[in-house]
């Protein structure tokens, strides 16, 4: 391993297509406004496996479309090396979350576990629903009731009683037969 520690990025949007002929560029957010991806600085762009500094001139949108125009950028043709890009900020500027609030990425990899001790799996990933985020367990190679994947909906007090992430184990009030 090199001296150079890689950063640690966390994605929050990525590019989808050109726009205009000046350089300008369409984005996804994965944020919550999805405005707020540009209050989240600096950027890097996951380029062929390797982040790229890029420094915002100008962005912008209508009804929901969101624009960017990065520095030095001025022509359609050389944005298209952008598109599909992640849009990155280093995990370190993230700003700090209250109690009880979870960043996705700090909730994928942990264990959950039920009341009884009955080992469901690890989160693979979160699900957005509208009603109520969704865990998406993938289950155990021994799981006793032949499931590959399990559906847990992300209510605290509910079903989710504790998250500890120092431990990487979330604690569900869930059946195993559900």
């Amino acid at each position: 391993m090199s001296a150079e520690r890689e950063q640690d990025y966390v994605v929050v949007g990525q590019i989808r297509t050109v726009y205009g002929v000046r350089g300008w560029l369409k984005l996804q957010s994965f944020t919550e406004p999805v405005d707020n991806i540009f209050t989240y600085q600096p950027w890097f762009l996951n380029v062929n496996g390797r982040w790229e500094p890029v420094k915002i001139e100008a962005h912008g949108g209508a009804s929901g479309a969101l624009n960017v125009k990065f520095a030095g950028l001025d022509d359609r043709e050389l944005a298209k090396r952008y598109i599909n890009a992640e849009i990155g900020v280093p995990a370190d500027r993230l700003p700090e979350l209250a109690d009880g609030e979870y960043y996705w990425r700090d909730l994928e990899g942990c264990r959950v576990v039920n009341l009884a001790g009955y080992d469901f799996g690890v989160v693979d990933h979160l699900l957005e629903t509208g009603a109520n985020d969704v865990l998406v367990v993938k289950a155990n190679a021994k799981d006793a009731f032949g499931q590959k994947e399990r559906m847990l909906p992300f209510v605290p007090e509910q079903v989710v009683l504790k998250v500890d992430l120092e431990n990487r184990v979330i604690t569900v009030d869930w059946d195993p037969d559900f």
